[in-house]
């Protein structure tokens, strides 16, 4: 094992030069150390057209600002709140990818990694450190840059699976006790829990559940307190989960790969969850390569995607990055999930979204607004959830889907979506066969 020799953050980043392309650790573990310090170098004009790339980041993202037009250039493969107005003023810019093959684009020589920055634990007696709370496609640019920087953070937990890396793989080292970042669980809206209470009564014992972060995973899980034997394979989780470990609901005894282990390939919460992670062996951070490939996720029985969205149309198309134009997420993981919970033996894909925006205009639609993403298309979508029901779109045809979307949409807006219905489908569209 080499010894450690520490430096400045102020020094590590001298290795940055014009028309590099530099790698960041994502979410929780941002290495703000080092963008700040690379942020003073690209104020004093020490170089030009850097390309900077992350899945997305916690916290300030000065490289994005206006200020360092041709000096820095972001890439990311996620639109985070934090850099949104500025790829929507073209200040910063978006790479569409599905997140599975963010990876891919490192490692096969896509987007050539110069420098990769991140934060990890502190070295074990066997010179192993941890990528902590995200490994994504963060591994893969570790295992590709020409030079590895690291900042050793006490605060950054131990987690196994992939995470652990060799200070070997490491070029130069920071220190820094810097506690990581953390989002606090939001409130639940009285419409938040009628969602969710719909979404549970979907989730069946012994299920291996996919969920995000935010109000609506929230619920869901607050109404699971009397399932059994789930699993969780997913590529995040956060405290919402943790009560439903504490009393052995999820213990993953019925998944068929990753047997009694919580899978993820990054997480955020608050210190409980990072600490829940530190030297847990139920818990694997994965590469996102394994986290997200299709295959891999419908080995499990009963996968439960559930997934947001920014807008559907009446057909079932899903927009989840963009607001017209305006790129505001990205593509995610989405597809990975609903396709891979589409092959899972018992899987059940779920698009779950409120009726309208907190402005009262619809997220059921008519036709998607012009210029909006279709991230998941008609034939991916089988599961819509919204405060007013659960309707099921598999194997439905166009007309049988428009009803039931529109049976599920604001009572406020069902005459105008009947009516757009109707003047697309001919007078035939209000006709009801026979079930037999």
């Amino acid at each position: 094992m080499k010894n450690i020799k520490y430096i400045t953050a102020a020094e590590a980043v001298k290795v940055v030069k014009s028309n590099d392309r530099i790698h960041l650790h994502s979410v929780a573990v941002t290495p703000h150390p080092l963008i700040n310090a690379l942020c003073d170098r690209g104020r004093n004009k020490e170089f030009r057209n850097v390309r900077i790339q992350h899945i997305h980041t916690e916290g300030p993202a000065p490289y994005a600002d206006k200020e360092f037009e041709g000096i820095f250039l972001l890439e990311s493969f996620f639109v985070g709140g934090n850099v949104r107005k500025q790829t929507q003023a073209g200040y910063a810019d978006y790479i569409p990818v599905f997140l599975h093959e963010t990876q891919r684009l490192i490692r096969e020589g896509h987007l050539k990694v110069n420098v990769a920055m991140i934060q990890v634990s502190v070295p074990d007696k066997f010179g192993y450190v941890s990528l902590g709370t995200s490994v994504e496609a963060t591994l893969a640019a570790v295992e590709k840059a020409d030079t590895v920087i690291a900042i050793v953070n006490p605060n950054v937990p131990r987690a196994f699976g992939d995470a652990m890396i060799h200070i070997n793989e490491i070029d130069l080292f920071i220190e820094d006790d810097s506690p990581l970042i953390t989002a606090d669980p939001g409130p639940i809206s009285d419409n938040d829990r009628k969602i969710g209470r719909y979404v549970a009564e979907l989730v069946e014992d012994g299920a291996t559940l996919q969920m995000g972060i935010g109000a609506i995973p929230n619920a869901v899980l607050t109404m699971l307190g009397n399932h059994k034997d789930l699993g969780v394979h997913s590529e995040m989780f956060a405290d919402g989960i943790l009560p439903l470990v504490d009393k052995g609901v999820v213990n993953g005894k019925n998944k068929a790969i990753d047997i009694g282990r919580m899978v993820a390939t990054f997480l955020m919460g608050t210190k409980r969850l990072y600490d829940f992670v530190d030297d847990n062996p139920g818990v694997a951070m994965q590469d996102v390569k394994y986290t997200n490939r299709v295959n891999i996720i419908a080995t499990n029985p009963k996968v439960t995607a559930i997934n947001s969205a920014l807008q559907i149309d009446i057909t079932g198309q899903v927009c989840a990055d963009s607001i017209g134009t305006k790129f505001y997420s990205g593509v995610g993981g989405q597809i990975d999930f609903l396709r891979g919970a589409s092959l899972s033996k018992g899987g059940k894909p779920i698009i779950a979204i409120p009726s309208i925006t907190k402005k009262g205009i619809s997220k059921i639609a008519p036709i998607l607004t012009p210029g909006a993403g279709v991230v998941s298309t008609r034939a991916n979508i089988h599961w819509l959830v919204t405060e007013y029901g659960a309707v099921n779109l598999y194997g439905r045809s166009l007309q049988d889907r428009a009803k039931l979307i529109i049976s599920i949409s604001h009572p406020d807006h069902q005459e105008e979506l009947d009516k757009a219905a109707f003047d697309r489908f001919g007078p035939h569209f209000h006709f009801v066969w026979d079930e037999e």
